[in-house]
């Protein structure tokens, strides 16, 4: 009789301590789906994030690498604090690269930004609170990231940034919504 209770106590702890281990992976993957939203919001909406700043992030075990350009040096900061505080976050790792301040550099922005945002059919996505081009400029030197709705845009995108005055090279790293 005694070894019946501890047998039965036995398993009820076992089964105590192994439910919650055993729990449904598909609660685990909404809550790492969760995370990522919530940590991609977080960044999308920084006061000062704009088309001139690139941002992307690598989450894996509680991890966050942040990894991107910004032209304000206030907003890798920025970045950081804000995915520091998301639930599921237990460590974030900074690799923003913060541009050069550079008066060159500015001018070839806004220029760019002009000459692609006035294409026929790109000026419609200038309407969103953070286009989906991000022009990022380094010492002359163009790169375009984002997503586009057609491999069009991203020529018309591409053409245009080649034909502003000042710029030495134009890296295209445009990717096509499969939407």
């Amino acid at each position: 009789m005694k070894m019946k209770k501890i047998f039965a106590t036995a398993i009820l702890a076992f089964m105590i301590l192994a439910v919650p281990s055993l729990a449904n992976p598909a609660d685990k993957a909404s809550d790492y789906d969760k995370t990522i939203k919530k940590i991609r919001k977080e960044l999308v909406t920084l006061p000062f994030y704009s088309v001139f700043d690139n941002l992307s992030f690598k989450f894996e075990d509680g991890t966050v690498t942040l990894y991107g350009q910004v032209a304000r040096p206030s907003l890798k900061g920025d970045a950081k604090r804000v995915v520091q505080k998301v639930a599921g976050v237990e460590e974030v790792v900074n690799k923003i690269e913060v541009l050069p301040l550079s008066n060159f550099d500015d001018r070839i922005r806004l220029a760019t930004f002009r000459a692609i945002y006035r294409q026929p059919g790109l000026d419609r996505l200038a309407l969103q609170v953070v286009p989906p081009i991000h022009i990022i400029v380094k010492n002359g030197n163009v790169t375009l990231e984002g997503v586009v709705p057609t491999k069009g845009d991203a020529t018309r995108a591409f053409i245009a940034a080649n034909g502003v005055f000042g710029v030495f090279s134009v890296t295209n790293n445009l990717r096509i919504d499969k939407d």
